[in-house]
C-alpha cells in the first residue's frame, strides 16, 4: 500500500516584524507564537526579526504564523525583489508567467515582457525568494534575483546570448540561402499554380532545411512545449506549428517519392531564419530603450579619495560609512553624497537634476553622489552611502516606474492571454476551408502556415513598456522621477492644476521686509518679543524673524507656555507679558482686531502679515515676503496654454493671495486655506470626471498630495521618497510640472501609435493570409519587422526634450 502524499512546507521561517518598541513587544509576540501548534519562536528586537521552528504534522502553517503576529499588533511588511526573467519569447509568456507566480500565497508579481524582469512584492514567512525561482522554473523559464552587484553580471549574460544567437542566425542564413534563392525562379515557373519545378534536388533540400528546422529552431520547440505544459500559448508555439507543418508536409512528399507534389523546405526555412533575426533586432532595440537607467547606474563612482596620513588614499565607495570625511578633487565625481566641510568649487548636478548651470557650493552646502566637480578641492562629511543616496534612490524610483504597468496595457494584456488560441482555431479553419471547400490542398497548408506565423503577440506585449521605459528614462534625465506608469498616464489628462503658494510658486525662503509698530511700541521691541515665540518654531516664516532680530542685534529673551494653533499662530508667554502673534483672523479671535489702515498696504504688496498683541492688545505688524520664482509666471503661462487651468492655494491674507496671483498670472486662488484643508480644496476641484494634479514642496503638502489624481513634489532634492508624491521634481522650479506634463503626452501618443500599429498589422495581416494573398516568407517577414517597428517607433521618444 502506498504511503499518503503530504505536501512539504517550510520547517524554520525568519519573518521581519515591524511595529516593536521595547523588548516587553518581542516577549509578547514569542509568547503568542508559542503558544501555537508545533511552533518554538524567538523574537529578536535589535534585528526585528522572529525565527520560527515548526515541527510535527501538526504544526501551523506559515499563513497562521503571520496572522498570529498581527493579531498581537505587529505587522509582517512585504519585502520586494526583482529577478531577471530568461527563456521568454512574447508577451504571451510574460502574462502566464505573471498568473503563476500570483498564485503564490501573498505574492504579488508584475512581469515585464520589454525589460525581461519580474518585480514581486512578496509576504516573508509564506514564500521566499528561492521558492518564487523555483515557481518562475517550474512554469519553463530561467530566474535570478537582480541586485547591484549582478547588474554587470546580468548585462554580460545578455550579450552572451546574443552573441550566441547571432552565430544561430548566420548558420541558419547559410542554410537557408540556397533554398530561398530558387523561389523567384520557381515564382517563374507557376509556384502558386500548382506546377513544380525544383531548381535544387529535393534531397539537398531536405539536408539544408532540416538543420535549420530541428537545431536551429530548437528553442521554439522547447518554448512551445513549456508553454504548453504550463497550461498556456505563446509565439513559440504559432513558429513551432507553422514551420513543422511545412517540413513535415515537405519531408513525407520527399521521402515518399511523390515528384508531382510541390515541397515547402524554403518557406519552414526562411520563417525561422527571418524570426530568429526579428528577435535579434528586437532585442538590441530592447536593450537600447533601458540605456538611460544603464547611464545612472555607470554613474556611480567607485572610488574615493580619503586623507590617510597626510596622503590621499583611494578605497572603495562601499567602505564609506555616514561621518566619514572624504575629498574630491578637481574633475572627479563626487563618490556619496555629503555635507561640504571645507572648500569652495561649482558642482555639475545636470546627470541628477537637469539642471545645465554648475552650483556654486562652500562649507555647509550638500553635495551628492555622481555629480562632477569643478576647479576646487572640497573636504565632505558622508551622510548618505550606499542605497541612501539621491542617485540610488533615483535609480530605485526609475526601476519601480519602469517595471510598473499602466492601465492602458490591460486591453493588450487580455488579448494576449488568448491571441494563440484564437489564432490557430483561425488556422485551422483556413486549412478546412482551402481543402474542403476548393479542394486545393497545397493552398490550404500554405494558407494555414502564413496565418500561424504572420500573427504576432510580441507587438502588442511591447507596445506599452517600451514606451514606458524610454518615457521614464527620458524624465529621470530631466530630474522628472515617476513613481509608476499609472501616474504618468495620468498626468496627461490632468486639467486642473492645484499649486501651492509656499515653496511652489515662490522660493519658499522668506524674508522679514517692513515691522509696522502700533503707537507706544518700537519696532525692535515688537522684533524681540515675536522672535523669542518664533525661535520655537521650524516654520520658514519663524525662521525668518529669528534671522531679522539677529542681523539687527536685538536681544531675544526666552519664551514660556509656548503653545502652536495649528495654521493660525503661537500663544506664549515672555517675561511678565503674555504674547499672541498670527494671522489677523487668529488675533480677531483673540479679541485684539488688526486695524485695516495697518494692514492693507502689507497685504497689497503680497506680503505676509505677522500680526502681534500683547495682553489682549494689538501691537504691531511684521510683513515677510517670500519671492516669487523667477519661472513661476512663465511657467503658469505654459500650462494654461496647454488647457490647464490652474489654481493657487495658500493659507494667507486674501489680499496678499490676490498679490501673488496678479504677479504670476493666476487667474483662480485660494486663501485662508490651513495644511489640514488642503485635501478637501483639492477634492472640492474634481468635478465630472475631471483629473486634478497637485504641486507643492512636500513639506507639508503630504495630504493634499494624496488627495490629488497626480501629485508632483517640487525641489525635493536628496528626500526622494516623497511617499505621497506621483512625481518627484528633482530640480527646484515650477517648469518641471509643465515638462512632466509634457512627457506624459509624448509617451502616451507613442503607446496609442504602437497599439495602433500592433492591432492594425494583426487585424490586416491574417485576413490576408487566410484568403492566400501572402506566402509564408513573406508572412514570416512582416511578424519579424513588426515587434522592431513597434520598439523603435518607442526609441524615438529619445528625441524628447524639456521645455519644448
Amino acid at each position: 500500500m502506498n504511503a499518503p502524499i503530504t505536501k512539504t512546507r517550510p520547517t524554520q521561517l525568519d519573518v521581519p516584524v515591524s511595529g516593536m518598541t521595547c523588548a516587553a513587544c518581542a516577549t509578547r509576540i514569542e509568547k503568542v507564537l508559542n503558544r501555537l501548534p508545533g511552533v518554538s519562536a524567538q523574537v529578536n528586537l535589535a534585528a526585528e526579526r522572529a525565527r520560527v521552528n515548526l515541527s510535527g504534522e501538526a504544526a501551523a502553517a506559515p499563513e497562521e504564523v503571520v496572522a498570529a503576529i498581527r493579531r498581537a499588533g505587529f505587522d509582517v511588511p512585504q519585502a520586494r525583489a526583482e529577478f531577471a526573467i530568461s527563456g521568454m519569447t512574447c508577451a504571451a509568456c510574460a502574462t502566464r508567467l505573471e498568473k503563476v507566480l500570483n498564485r503564490l500565497p501573498g505574492v504579488e508579481a508584475t512581469v515585464n515582457f520589454a525589460t525581461e524582469h519580474a518585480n514581486v512584492r512578496y509576504q516573508p514567512g509564506l514564500v521566499d525568494p528561492d521558492r518564487i525561482k523555483a515557481a518562475v522554473a517550474k512554469a519553463g523559464f530561467g530566474a535570478a534575483e537582480v541586485g547591484v552587484a549582478s547588474r554587470e553580471q546580468e548585462r554580460a549574460r545578455q550579450a552572451a546570448a546574443w552573441t550566441a544567437e547571432l552565430n544561430r542566425f548566420w548558420i541558419a542564413a547559410l542554410l537557408t540561402l540556397p533554398l530561398v534563392g530558387q523561389m523567384p525562379f520557381m515564382f517563374d515557373a507557376g509556384w502558386s499554380a500548382g506546377a513544380h519545378h525544383d531548381i535544387l534536388p529535393r534531397w539537398l533540400q531536405f539536408v539544408l532545411a532540416t538543420p535549420v528546422q530541428f537545431w536551429i529552431g530548437a528553442r521554439f520547440y522547447r518554448g512551445a512545449w513549456s508553454a504548453l505544459r504550463g497550461g498556456g500559448a505563446n509565439m513559440d508555439v504559432l513558429v513551432a506549428l507553422g514551420t513543422s507543418m511545412a517540413w513535415g508536409y515537405s519531408a513525407v512528399v520527399t521521402l515518399l517519392g511523390f515528384h508531382d507534389l510541390h515541397v515547402y523546405f524554403e518557406a519552414s526555412a526562411a520563417v525561422i531564419t527571418l524570426v530568429l533575426l526579428g528577435k535579434l533586432m528586437e532585442a538590441r532595440a530592447k536593450t537600447r530603450t533601458g540605456a538611460a537607467l544603464d547611464a545612472l547606474l555607470r554613474l556611480q563612482p567607485r572610488l574615493a579619495y580619503v586623507e590617510r596620513d597626510g596622503e590621499l588614499a583611494a578605497v572603495p565607495v562601499d567602505t564609506l560609512h555616514p561621518g566619514d570625511v572624504f575629498v574630491v578633487r578637481p574633475g572627479d565625481a563626487v563618490p556619496v553624497d555629503g555635507e561640504v566641510v571645507t572648500g569652495e568649487s561649482t558642482l555639475n548636478e545636470a546627470m541628477l537634476t537637469g539642471e545645465s548651470m554648475p552650483v556654486d557650493k562652500r562649507a555647509g552646502d550638500k553635495v551628492f553622489a555622481a555629480t562632477l566637480n569643478g576647479s576646487g578641492v572640497l573636504r565632505c562629511r558622508a551622510t548618505g552611502v550606499g542605497a541612501h543616496t539621491l542617485l540610488a534612490g533615483i535609480i530605485r524610483m526609475v526601476e519601480q516606474a519602469q517595471g510598473s504597468k499602466a492601465p492602458v496595457q490591460r486591453l493588450a494584456d487580455r488579448i494576449s492571454a488568448v491571441f494563440v488560441p484564437v489564432v490557430v482555431v483561425i488556422a485551422v479553419l483556413t486549412f478546412a476551408g482551402w481543402w474542403w471547400l476548393a479542394g486545393d490542398f497545397p493552398q490550404a497548408l500554405i494558407s494555414a502556415v502564413a496565418v500561424l506565423v504572420i500573427a504576432c503577440p510580441c507587438a502588442l506585449g511591447l507596445a506599452t513598456p517600451t514606451a514606458i521605459m524610454v518615457g521614464t528614462g527620458q524624465g529621470a534625465r530631466a530630474g522628472l522621477l515617476v513613481k509608476n506608469a499609472e501616474a504618468l498616464e495620468l498626468a496627461e489628462r490632468v486639467s486642473v492644476l492645484a499649486v501651492d503658494k509656499t515653496g511652489t510658486l515662490t522660493e519658499g525662503a522668506p524674508a522679514v521686509t517692513d515691522v509696522v509698530p502700533a503707537a507706544g511700541w518700537a519696532g525692535d521691541e515688537i522684533l524681540a518679543l515675536v522672535a523669542a515665540l518664533e525661535q520655537t518654531s521650524a516654520h520658514p516664516i519663524a525662521a525668518a524673524v529669528v534671522a531679522e532680530a539677529r542681523r539687527a542685534g536685538v536681544a531675544v529673551g526666552a519664551a514660556e507656555a509656548v503653545a502652536a494653533v495649528a495654521g493660525k499662530g503661537l500663544t506664549g508667554r515672555v517675561g511678565e507679558r503674555m504674547v499672541w502673534l498670527g494671522t489677523p483672523d487668529f488675533l480677531a479671535e483673540q479679541g485684539a482686531a488688526v486695524p485695516d489702515a495697518s494692514s492693507a498696504a502689507l497685504a497689497a504688496a503680497g506680503k505676509t502679515l505677522v500680526a502681534v498683541a500683547v495682553d489682549g492688545a494689538f501691537a504691531g505688524l511684521i510683513g515677510v515676503a517670500d519671492r516669487i520664482r523667477a519661472d513661476s509666471a512663465a511657467t503658469v503661462a505654459r500650462l494654461k496654454a496647454r488647457g490647464l487651468r490652474v489654481v493657487m492655494l495658500t493659507g494667507d491674507h486674501a489680499a496678499t493671495a490676490a498679490a501673488i496671483a496678479a504677479q504670476t498670472g493666476v487667474e483662480e486662488w485660494r486663501a485662508g486655506v490651513l495644511p489640514g484643508d488642503k485635501a478637501a480644496a483639492v477634492k472640492s476641484l474634481a468635478s465630472d470626471g475631471t483629473l486634478v494634479g497637485m504641486a507643492g514642496d512636500g513639506i507639508n503638502d503630504a495630504p493634499a498630495l494624496a488627495a490629488a489624481d497626480v501629485s508632483f513634489a517640487i525641489g525635493v532634492g536628496a528626500d526622494v521618497a516623497v511617499e505621497a508624491a506621483d512625481i518627484t521634481l528633482v530640480k527646484n522650479s515650477l517648469a518641471g510640472v509643465a515638462d512632466a506634463i509634457d512627457l506624459s503626452r509624448a509617451t502616451l501618443s507613442k503607446i496609442r501609435q504602437n497599439l495602433f500599429f500592433a492591432f492594425i498589422y494583426n487585424v490586416l495581416g491574417i485576413p490576408l493570409a487566410a484568403l492566400g494573398f501572402l506566402n509564408p516568407v513573406i508572412a514570416g517577414a512582416a511578424m519579424a519587422m513588426s515587434s522592431v517597428s513597434v520598439v523603435s517607433n518607442s526609441l524615438l521618444l529619445k528625441r524628447w526634450r524639456p521645455g519644448r
